[in-house]
């Protein structure tokens, strides 16, 4: 039997901080191996302990959770993984958040099951991004400046035609499936692109592959 996924359980709210380890406990293969009421104290606990995924609230006293999520993720030796939970759909904690080394954003009033669903997603490497985030993301880029050099010029230089197709697709908040289905390819193809682009672009997820594209503006918001 495989090792249970470890979380770490952010947020100012003594109340919530202990639904939520309920809940993520009620799994068999979920367990909650710490709490942290502010942000300065999740960087802590997320360095010395073994997390695999933490559940980051965004707005903290002291350090909130954009800061701390910035410096888990910049960590060169950090395993974990961010999934936002925050009661705020704003844009801008949409990006900054996904730009900090988010892999996934949700609302608290996502269904207890959905919520059980997306840790697992997000400690399988994958990324959590549905169509009203990626949407807002768009509109986001959308108003933002054009940089002046894109940032990620040489990565996209390496990178083939097919894969460039593909992380269009990603951008535009496709899944593998639908992808395979609008590329005529297989599943395995594309995880294989997927994968390559990750390395190419020094990506931690889909979701930093999705703010390369816009950002470099590979992929045009509007």
């Amino acid at each position: 039997m495989s090792e249970p996924i470890r979380v770490l359980v952010v947020d100012d709210e003594a109340l919530l901080r202990g639904s939520f380890r309920v809940l993520i406990e009620s799994a068999p293969d979920l367990t909650v191996v710490g709490e942290a009421g502010d942000g300065e104290s999740a960087v802590r606990t997320a360095r010395e302990a073994s997390v695999d995924v933490v559940l980051m609230d965004v707005r903290m006293p002291g350090v909130g959770g954009i800061e701390a999520t910035r410096r888990i993720c910049a960590a060169p030796e950090s395993g974990s993984r961010v999934l936002i939970l925050t009661t705020f759909d704003l844009d801008s904690y949409v990006y900054a958040a996904l730009r900090a080394g988010a892999s996934g954003f949700l609302l608290k009033d996502t269904p207890p099951a959905d919520l059980l669903s997306a840790i697992r997603v997000v400690a399988d490497g994958e990324a959590l991004l549905s169509p009203r985030v990626t949407r807002r993301l768009i509109a986001e880029f959308a108003r933002m400046p054009e940089p002046a050099s894109p940032p990620l010029a040489n990565g996209l230089k390496a990178i083939t035609d097919r894969e460039r197709e593909v992380l269009t697709l990603v951008a535009r908040g496709r899944s593998n499936t639908e992808i395979a289905e609008h590329l005529h390819l297989s599943m395995a193809t594309v995880k294989t692109h997927v994968g390559r682009l990750l390395d190419k672009l020094a990506a931690r997820d889909r979701a930093q592959l999705v703010i390369a594209a816009y950002e470099s503006r590979l992929v045009s918001p509007r």
